[in-house]
């Protein structure tokens, strides 16, 4: 187990007397990161950050601990290190990740394995055993519990055995294929596009026939590879009834989403990763600053290796960036040949930071959520090469709201890149689309961080909050779907049908015997 940090002993009294003051309302909460994605962990721990900062108590496990410096932070804050038991996947070779995460299709089986060997992890964690043994009187160790759903409901357990409040934290911009089983309802696939969609409105009727399928086939999935699971891989967390969350916070916002129907307990607190600007290294704000035509920002992320992109594309990129007069920012792995003089090559860079110096002009992006986000508060366009997942999705969603263009990265050719480029930094609408889209994005009643804390204290006020469930989380597939109601008009309609089917026909007879008799009483 890890603290996060401990200062000077000033500090610490300051620290534990404003903690003390609000330890009358503070709650104890148990958090869980089960996904070992540096973005998932990013949103979870703004999320966390917010209740740490609100005086409640938070116990995280996560794959990914703050560095042991020898300070302690928060004293109201613990983490307990899952590095060597969800390994963190980060700088991936891109083949290996479009294999894993492309599409749904044929995957279910395997990513609902995945979720239930994480489970399996997690709960065989000596602090996790602990964690959930109830006090001698009978009270569980903790008020609440924040966790990062996959599919599998396993992630429900630790609520489950406690029989505390569930909140679910999901880093991605929608709920996604487990919808209808965490909130009871499930996106009309007419007018909302599945998240692992290649658009984000489905406007035509190719798209709305390939979003029907594509739900279809992952809500029929995921229940047929859970039933199997359980029968073919029974665990300790099977015998414990599921427990669907009192509360969902999605990264999402409207700016990013096109506006849909969600259930009173889905609240959106999409940028919640945010942090104030820090200021930049020497190195990187001189090659900023000096470059009188602007900066272009270019990195796939965390997850995705950049050094294993195919040569033929790597060499497109640099053909190019080589031809424009912006200086170009590349979050790049190792050594470049052929390195352009207007080009800075590093392992990592400060993304946040870096987007939110007024020279950068272009952001170019695989679609990530939270680093679109980033684009989006600063107001700058973005050029988006999807790779997998939502990443699509997201594209199409800024590109409608006219600040982004999108492009595919396998038929990437050099004049269609530098055509892109120039379009999007030369053309004044889309720097112009982008901060309007900026200002809608930070014009908010609360900040997403308050909205955190409003929300997870009144699940605590009111007990797990079971009013703002849905009362179709009640109903049977058939019946949510009202398959028994348009069984029972289909069979009223024939009824009726051969109701009147028989009359007819039984006048037609009776008639067709009067004219019978009476052309046979005229022929006599």
């Amino acid at each position: 187990m890890r603290w996060s940090s401990p200062p000077s002993w000033r500090s610490m009294v300051v620290t534990i007397v404003a903690v003390l003051a609000c330890a009358a309302d503070a709650a104890n909460i148990l958090a869980v990161e089960t996904m070992a994605g540096m973005s998932h962990w990013n949103f979870m721990s703004g999320v966390l950050r917010a209740l740490v900062d609100n005086g409640h108590v938070v116990t995280a496990f996560t794959p990914f601990p703050a560095p042991s410096d020898g300070r302690r932070r928060h004293v109201n804050y613990t983490e307990v290190d899952l590095s060597r038991e969800l390994l963190p996947s980060v700088n991936n070779r891109l083949t290996d990740v479009q294999q894993m995460w492309s599409t749904p299709v044929g995957q279910v089986y395997k990513w609902l394995r995945l979720s239930r060997n994480a489970c399996d992890k997690i709960y065989g964690h000596p602090a996790m055993k602990d964690a959930l043994r109830r006090h001698r009187d009978g009270r569980a160790r903790f008020d609440a519990v924040v966790v990062e759903p996959f599919l599998s409901d396993c992630v429900s357990y630790a609520a489950g055995r406690l029989r505390v409040p569930l909140v679910y934290v999901t880093p991605l911009p929608a709920i996604g294929l487990m919808e209808r089983a965490y909130t009871g309802h499930a996106s009309n696939p007419a007018v909302a596009s599945h998240l692992v969609a290649d658009h984000g409105i489905p406007r035509t009727f190719a798209q709305r026939l390939s979003n029907a399928a594509l739900s279809a086939y992952c809500a029929v999935a995921v229940v047929c590879a859970n039933a199997a699971l359980r029968y073919i891989e029974p665990k300790e967390y099977d015998a414990v009834p599921p427990v669907t969350p009192s509360l969902m916070f999605v990264n999402g916002h409207y700016v990013s989403e096109p506006s849909n129907p969600v259930a009173q307990s889905v609240v959106h607190v999409g940028g919640i990763h945010l942090k104030p600007p820090e200021k930049l290294p020497e190195d990187i704000l001189e090659f900023i600053e000096q470059s009188s035509h602007g900066v272009i920002y270019f990195t796939f992320g965390s997850t995705v290796k950049m050094s294993s992109l195919p040569e033929h594309i790597k060499n497109s990129f640099i053909e190019v960036l080589a031809q424009i007069p912006q200086r170009v920012l590349w979050k790049y792995e190792g050594e470049l040949k052929n390195k352009p003089k207007n080009l800075m090559i590093k392992k990592w860079l400060p993304q946040r930071d870096i987007l939110m110096h007024p020279n950068v002009k272009l952001f170019i992006s695989h679609g990530g959520i939270s680093g679109l986000y980033e684009a989006v508060d600063a107001g700058v366009p973005v050029l988006g090469f999807p790779l997998f997942g939502d990443q699509h999705r997201n594209i199409d969603n800024l590109v409608n709201t006219g600040m982004a263009i999108s492009m595919d990265l396998f038929s990437v050719s050099e004049e269609t890149l530098l055509k892109h480029v120039l379009e999007l930094v030369n053309n004044k609408k889309y720097p112009m689309n982008a901060k309007t889209i900026s200002n809608i994005f930070k014009d908010r009643p609360m900040t997403p961080a308050k909205s955190v804390v409003y929300w997870t204290e009144y699940v605590l006020r009111h007990n797990g909050a079971p009013h703002l469930k849905s009362y179709s989380l009640n109903l049977t597939w058939f019946q949510y779907y009202l398959l028994d109601v348009i069984s029972f008009a289909i069979i009223l309609i024939s009824v009726v049908f051969f109701a009147i089917y028989k009359m007819l026909r039984f006048i037609y007879k009776c008639t067709s015997i009067f004219y019978y008799h009476i052309l046979k009483a005229k022929t006599e």
